[in-house]
């Protein structure tokens, strides 16, 4: 593999490079979604508070060396993720939901008014451009989704059954006045 090509470094440090590169293999490999983000100008505290926000949304956030990360998109198949990773970047890796990394990516900055720049992503084995990768933000969650299926689905059946009860409604009624006169006579 690649692993030759770092030969001049010592062999600790290269072991450990390596080792990163698998990681970011098998995160890459594994994730739904990866959204690339430029974190220039944040702090660690600051990089810290958003991996926490992340985090309630299972969102895992790592900031990487970009030689790693094209080796690591190159080995898990995705060569043309390489051309994404430019300058400071950090990854955000969703393992559920396609649209939460980017959700609370958006909210992150919403609520701190800091800047971070999206500059990329891999969704289900393709890449998308950052303004698909803030569109993914818009999208409701999948259980939103899903109960708007069901809603959308249980609306005819609902509608069947009134009209279906409709005629024995104005049967009942017409039996129940016809009683009502019966008893009256």
């Amino acid at each position: 593999m690649w692993a030759g090509r770092i030969f001049h470094l010592p062999k600790a440090r290269r072991e450990q490079k390596v080792e990163q590169v698998e990681l970011l293999t098998e995160k890459l490999k594994g994730a739904k979604v990866a959204v690339l983000t430029d974190y220039r100008g944040l702090k660690v505290n600051q990089i810290q508070d958003l991996r926490s926000k992340l985090r309630t949304g299972e969102v895992e956030y790592r900031v990487v060396k970009n030689t790693l990360a094209r080796r690591a998109a190159e080995a898990a198949g995705f060569p043309q993720l390489q051309d994404e990773i430019k300058g400071p970047v950090a990854i955000a890796f969703g393992y559920d939901d396609l649209g939460v990394p980017s959700r609370l990516i958006n909210e992150w900055v919403r609520a701190t008014r800091l800047k971070l720049e999206v500059v990329g992503g891999l969704v289900e084995g393709r890449v998308f451009s950052p303004s698909q990768i803030k569109q993914l933000a818009d999208l409701p969650s999948r259980e939103t989704l899903i109960a708007q299926l069901m809603g959308t689905l249980q609306s005819p059946v609902a509608q069947l059954l009134g009209i279906m009860q409709t005629p024995l409604q104005q049967l009942m009624g017409t039996l129940n006045a016809y009683k009502t006169k019966l008893e009256a006579a």
